[in-house]
């Protein structure tokens, strides 16, 4: 069977607390790891702010066997990769190599996850590219209207704060900020890490022990808390004025339920039918097909650990800004008052079981979907039983979930561009 379960995919939980996940794929001859540790964004100080994924991405600026360009050259030399990206709760990595080749990419890995060294030309070289990346945020809209609905909706909660920092946080982090970061946070436990390819599930649990087993940080913390999430009392606007632009974005939505809630199967297909399917969606035909006023119009479930965004975002012309707001407020109150129809039901299930198996045919796509279950507890058999529970949902399911997270008269907009302020 295409779809990953638990008669083809080996789970074995290592004494030092990482979870391997493994599933064989021998139709190619690569194999691809997909993971995650249990440090984020929610770990560092305020006055930080982008600690966690500045020091993700200097794990391979150097460690105590490479440089940065050996490093690289030992993963290119092979047709092998590597990354790290700092989230809010989880670093996430990712890699890739021939089957044959898995032994060396995990000693890449394990170089840099447990021993960089992160040489002070290297890091400075990193911050002048993360500095020149928030300038460049500064101009995009679409970033800045996500920042400030982030700012409106999330107030105090570290859902406010954007894991890249600001340019004066970045600035104030220094290298022994950055080593005793990745001292007290980085550890085995927690960690996930899967892999899938030409290769038997045992095999490459061995190897993973082989070179991580031993792993052992007696200082690292257990994953934060969140801390309790009420909505706006009222509706909120903000406006961020950026001269001489073209386009305007426009984010529009509240907090969503999170991935592990039982309102996210709902949700998501109510997303679906609010601004995904087809041509965008109800949003995508009021705003950008009948009214022709949008460049895109589509709505976005992030899902994730906590009460992440449940928003439609547009991207509309300046003087066309007040009436793209207001026709998307006008879908959203339509999404929450009267049931879907029967059709639009039909047709977003359809076109989501149908495209599940498609998911499944790059060992990226199945990787992913496996670092997903294992991040959230969803079980093994998660995706064998997806398409029942997608079509068990019903019109009055999605009507209810709506209702709990999309309230009109609590709902936070942000735009960004060289508009009018509304």
């Amino acid at each position: 069977m295409s779809i990953p379960g638990p008669d083809d995919v080996t789970r074995v939980e290592l004494p030092n607390g990482i979870v391997v996940l493994a599933r064989p794929n021998f139709s190619s001859q690569s194999v691809v790891v997909r993971g995650a540790l249990q440090v984020g964004a929610l770990c560092e100080p305020r006055e930080k702010l982008g600690l966690s994924q500045f020091t993700a991405a200097a794990l391979v600026r150097g460690t105590r066997r490479f440089t940065f360009d050996a490093l690289f050259e030992k993963l290119e030399s092979n047709g092998a990769s590597l990354a790290f990206r700092g989230h809010k709760h989880t670093t996430g990595f990712s890699g890739q190599a021939l089957a044959e080749d898995l032994p060396l990419l995990l000693e890449v890995f394990n170089e840099a996850v447990r021993f960089p060294t992160f040489p002070q030309d290297e890091l400075e070289k990193l911050r002048a590219q993360w500095l020149t990346s928030l300038a460049i945020r500064a101009q995009d809209t679409g970033e800045m209207a996500a920042l400030e609905f982030d700012r409106l909706l999330y107030g105090d909660h570290p859902y406010a704060l954007p894991d890249e920092g600001f340019p004066e946080t970045v600035q104030a982090i220094t290298r022994e900020d950055v080593a005793d970061f990745h001292r007290r946070c980085y550890g085995a436990r927690g960690m996930i890490i899967v892999v899938v390819g030409a290769l038997e599930p045992q095999e490459a649990v061995e190897h993973v022990a082989a070179v991580l087993g031993d792993w052992e940080n007696p200082d690292q913390p257990p994953p934060p808390q969140l801390p309790p999430f009420t909505l706006p009392n009222e509706p909120l606007r903000g406006d961020v004025f950026i001269p001489e632009k073209s386009q305007c974005d426009i984010v529009m939505g509240s907090a969503g339920p999170s991935r592990r809630s039982p309102d996210y199967l709902p949700a998501m297909l109510g997303n679906t039918i609010l601004g995904r399917f087809g041509m965008m969606g109800r949003v995508g035909k009021s705003v950008r097909e009948k009214a022709g006023l949008a460049y895109y119009a589509y709505s976005e479930l992030q899902g994730g650990y906590g009460p992440a965004p449940w928003v439609v975002n547009a991207g509309v012309a300046p003087q066309n800004v007040e009436r793209a707001v207001e026709l998307i407020e006008s879908e959203i109150r339509r999404f929450v008052s009267e049931p879907v129809t029967e059709d639009e039901l039909a047709e977003s299930k359809d076109g989501i079981v149908g495209s599940l198996p498609l998911s499944f045919e790059r060992n990226s796509g199945v990787a992913n979907a496996l670092l997903t279950i294992e991040r959230y507890g969803l079980g093994l058999n998660y995706y064998r039983k997806f398409a029942d529970a997608v079509r068990a949902i019903t019109a009055e399911q999605i009507l209810e979930t709506a209702r709990r997270y999309l309230q009109p008269d609590r709902l936070v907009t942000a735009v960004a561009g060289s508009h009018a302020k509304g």
